[in-house]
């Protein structure tokens, strides 16, 4: 994507446009060693594979136990449905485009390439989102009513209907083109006197799937953790009250845990082509050509690992989730 999960304008990288004045786009120099190939194709089907199990497992165990479908669980639901369609149609795909920077696979790909890990960014996000503001309700607010199952897909639906409209112009402005040797997928930016559309569009999506949400978050767990963990546990409280506050204490910690490896993740990457964007004379230095492929590659590939670990993070730190695996395989 360009530059969001694409390499097409990467610092030092082919260019999307036509002009070919400078020979960039006559020659293919981002080939590398096949040892180096086959290194990073291993590292990129490691997390399709763990990811599209795992994700799929966490799908199955909410649809098939009907006591697992709470309101967490929805949006847990949708999280794993997001991650796991990011890592089965567009891993392999960015990785197979940011080896050689050549496209092969046609116009409406490219489209859908470019356009649609935004959306599935945005409602993973927002799903964790959603998670820590019920979080927050409940143990803030504990008296109010929790939202209904018909109210907790509405939200869903709004997040993706929020998430595919922020993606749409990465759709519409997308394009092939076919250069000396090779074709490239690239995003026609139009070009505007009064702003610079593409930057500003960069950046309202990096607040927008990351900062904003991360703030909200940090906020919400940082009430909620000092409200669960401010005091002991009461000795005279009752088994059920002392259960209850256990379970609450697990699912927060949990989930902090689930909004830090995302933040983790997707921080290189951010700030990667922020700096790139408000920045570019930093990324221009020839000696950093040989590097940058490179460089990308593994914060791509660290922004992608984000897609394979909540279900590792369940079966861990959820007893739900591993009660059920267990339970299923034994039978």
């Amino acid at each position: 994507m360009d530059p969001f999960f694409n390499v097409t304008n990467a610092p030092n990288w082919t260019s999307g446009s036509n002009d070919t004045s400078n020979g960039t786009a006559n020659w293919n120099q981002f080939v590398q060693p096949v040892w180096r190939i086959v290194l990073w194709a291993i590292a990129y089907s490691c997390i399709v594979i763990v990811s599209v199990v795992g994700n799929v497992t966490v799908i199955w165990i909410i649809m098939a136990h009907k006591r697992m479908r709470t309101v967490t669980n929805y949006f847990l639901l949708n999280l794993a449905f997001a991650e796991a369609s990011m890592s089965a149609f567009n891993t392999v795909i960015n990785f197979t485009y940011a080896v050689h920077n050549e496209w092969y696979f046609g116009l409406y790909y490219c489209r859908f390439h470019n356009f649609f890990p935004i959306a599935a960014v945005f409602a993973s996000i927002y799903s964790m989102t959603a998670i820590a503001l019920d979080r927050y309700m409940a143990i803030i607010h504990p008296l109010q009513q929790r939202m209904s199952s018909t109210e907790t897909k509405v939200v869903v639906s709004v997040i993706w209907v929020l998430a595919l409209l922020l993606a749409f112009p990465q759709y519409y402005y997308s394009n092939t083109d076919q250069y000396p040797g090779r074709v490239v997928c690239y995003i026609d930016w139009p070009e505007y006197t009064v702003c610079d559309f593409k930057k500003m569009y960069y950046v309202c999506v990096a607040i927008l799937i990351y900062f904003l949400p991360l703030l909200v978050m940090g906020c919400a767990y940082l009430v909620v953790g000092l409200t669960l963990w401010a005091s002991e546990i009461p000795g005279d409280s009752s088994d059920r009250y002392k259960e209850q506050l256990i379970a609450k204490r697990k699912v927060v910690k949990m989930m902090i845990v689930v909004v830090c490896t995302f933040a983790i993740c997707w921080l290189p990457y951010h700030v990667f082509f922020l700096l790139h964007h408000v920045f570019p004379a930093i990324f221009e230095k020839t000696w950093q050509e040989r590097f940058i492929q490179q460089v990308y590659l593994a914060i791509m590939w660290l922004a992608m690992s984000s897609t394979m670990y909540n279900p590792i993070i369940y079966c861990c730190l959820n007893d739900r989730y591993t009660h059920h695996t267990t339970s299923s395989t034994a039978a």
